[in-house]
């Protein structure tokens, strides 16, 4: 599976209609103006991106789900963004970038020569700045580029076309491809797949990523700590610190699992 096929083959599996294709090309000027708050950002679009397009607009007159508002945020559009990268590029940056230059909500989709990402963001109105969108925190996994997806991807896959999603508004269609984006991440941690669309079930599963994630960070620190410790006591105690959050990390998989 070459980038620009997985990219198709991911835009195929959201089941978007025809009226809401778009299919334009966006200059990297754009994002430079829009989107680069520093030199070192703009030389990070400039020498990562290899191109940026604009796939789809879904808006209530192209998809048929209606708008969202209230005094947090507002949603009249979610547009669908891929983005190839070069060698060397600085992705988690770049995808960061990108979420924040473009005013709408976002479903992103980038690849380079080894993987592609899907990521989301959810959008709120600047508290300072009248007119001025922020992002929310990142959510994002990464997809093989094989032939043969393996089947917590497949099921990652199936699970994205629009008829599948919560279509109350554009903020429950949005917050349902974000909701199978960590149902991805949280198979990989524990598996298998699995959709869920109410909100308890979801509210657990993304409190129990960032544990996973915190504890993991943890226990990386530690048998860092514990290799370089030269007291034989000193390792023993860090050992059994260890041992304590990979115990911790093992329950929290079965919230993951939905147990």
């Amino acid at each position: 599976m070459t980038a620009e096929s997985g990219i198709l083959a991911i835009v195929d599996a959201l089941g978007l209609p025809p009226d809401a294709r778009v299919d334009a090309r966006v200059p990297k000027k754009l994002l430079v103006e829009q989107g680069a708050p520093t030199s070192a950002d703009k030389r990070a679009i400039q020498d990562g991106i290899d191109e940026l397009q604009w796939l789809a607009a879904c808006k209530p007159t192209t998809i048929g789900v209606p708008s969202f508002a209230d005094e947090t945020r507002e949603y009249l559009e979610i547009a669908v963004v891929a983005c190839a990268f070069r060698p060397g590029a600085k992705a988690a940056r770049l995808i960061e970038l990108i979420h924040r230059a473009i005013p709408y909500p976002v479903a992103l989709i980038t690849s380079d020569a080894d993987s592609l990402a899907v990521s989301v963001a959810h959008k709120r109105h600047a508290q300072n700045e009248a007119g001025k969108v922020v992002i929310e925190r990142v959510v994002s996994a990464s997809l093989r580029q094989m032939e043969q997806l393996p089947p917590d991807e497949q099921a990652f896959m199936a699970s994205l076309a629009l008829a599948e999603q919560p279509r109350h508004d554009l903020f429950t269609l949005y917050e349902g491809w974000l909701a199978r984006i960590e149902a991805l991440n949280a198979a990989r941690v524990a598996g298998p797949f699995r959709v869920a669309d109410d909100v308890a079930s979801i509210e657990r599963r993304r409190l129990a990523l960032d544990e996973h994630t915190r504890l993991s960070r943890e226990v990386t620190h530690l048998k860092s700590k514990a290799a370089g410790a030269k007291q034989i006591s000193q390792r023993v105690e860090l050992n059994q610190k260890i041992k304590t959050i990979e115990s911790a990390i093992d329950r929290n998989k079965k919230v993951l699992l939905g147990d």
